[in-house]
C-alpha cells in the first residue's frame, strides 16, 4: 500500500486544528497571566508541553505550590491516554519512519493530531507527520503568547466562552465519520455513556479523570472491535 507522505497536505490537514488549538491555548495564556505567571514562563510551557488537560492541571498545581511528585502524579495519570494513542499511531507510521523521527512524532501526538493521522487511508511518513504537527504547534504556542498578553483587555464572559472551543473541535473530528459508520457511531457512544457514568454514578466519582480517558477509551475500542474487526490483510501497512 503506497504511504502518505507529503509534507504540504500534512500542513494542510494541520491548519484546523490549528485554529482550534490557538484559541483553547489563548484561554491557557489568560489562566497563567492571571496567576501572575510570566508571559515567558507560560510560552515555555506550551513550546514543551502539547497537552490541554496536563497543562491546566498543572498550572493548578503549580500556583497552588504543588510538589515536584504531586506535578509528576497528576501529569502521569492525565496524560497516560498518550501511550495508548502512540502506540496505535505507530501501527500506522510507515516502515520507513525512523527512531528519532518516532521520537519527535511522539512529542507532537495529540488527540487531535492522532484521529486525523488514523484517519488517513494508508498509511503515513514522517514528513507528513511533521507537517501535521508543526500547525498545530504553532497555533499552540501562539495562542499561548497572544492570551497571556492580552488578559488583561478581554472581559471575564469572553475569557470563559474560549474555554469550550476544544469541544467544538472534537466535535467537528468525530461527527463526520459517524455518520458513514455505525461501528464508529456505537464506539463515540459507548465512550460519551461511560463519560457519563463516571461523571454522576457516586460510586465512579473517585476514578481520577486520567484513568477515566484511560477506561473508556479501552472499552469503547473493544466495542469497535467486536462490532467490526479489520482484518489483518487491510490493517497491515
Amino acid at each position: 500500500m503506497a504511504c502518505e507522505n507529503r509534507l504540504k497536505k500534512g500542513l494542510r490537514d494541520g491548519i484546523p486544528i490549528a485554529l482550534g488549538y490557538l484559541s483553547v491555548s489563548f484561554t491557557f495564556g489568560m489562566a497563567a497571566a492571571a496567576g501572575d505567571l510570566p508571559t515567558a514562563y507560560a510560552l515555555a510551557v506550551s513550546m514543551t508541553n502539547l497537552t490541554s488537560a496536563g497543562q491546566f492541571a498543572g498550572l493548578s498545581l503549580l500556583l497552588a505550590g504543588g510538589s515536584y511528585a504531586e506535578m509528576a502524579l497528576t501529569q502521569f495519570v492525565v496524560n497516560l491516554r498518550y501511550a495508548l494513542m502512540s502506540v496505535s499511531l505507530s501501527q500506522k507510521l510507515d516502515k520507513s519512519v525512523r527512531l528519532l523521527d518516532r521520537l519527535l512524532i511522539a512529542f507532537g501526538n495529540t488527540d487531535e493530531i492522532f484521529a486525523v493521522a488514523t484517519g488517513q487511508g494508508k498509511p503515513v511518513g514522517s514528513r507528513y507527520m511533521f507537517g501535521l504537527i508543526a500547525m498545530p504547534y504553532v497555533g499552540w504556542a501562539l495562542g499561548t503568547f497572544l492570551g497571556a498578553a492580552a488578559a488583561s483587555l478581554l472581559p471575564a464572559s469572553l475569557r470563559s466562552a474560549l474555554g469550550i472551543a476544544i469541544y467544538g473541535m472534537f466535535l467537528a473530528i468525530f461527527i463526520p465519520p459517524m455518520k458513514k459508520s455505525g461501528a464508529v457511531a456505537a464506539v463515540v457512544l459507548t465512550a460519551a455513556a461511560l463519560s457519563c457514568a463516571f461523571c454522576y454514578i457516586p460510586a465512579l466519582q473517585a476514578v481520577s479523570s486520567g484513568f477515566v480517558i484511560i477506561l473508556c477509551a479501552v472499552s469503547a475500542a473493544a466495542v469497535g472491535a467486536l462490532i467490526k474487526p479489520v482484518p489483518e490483510t487491510e490493517g497491515a501497512p
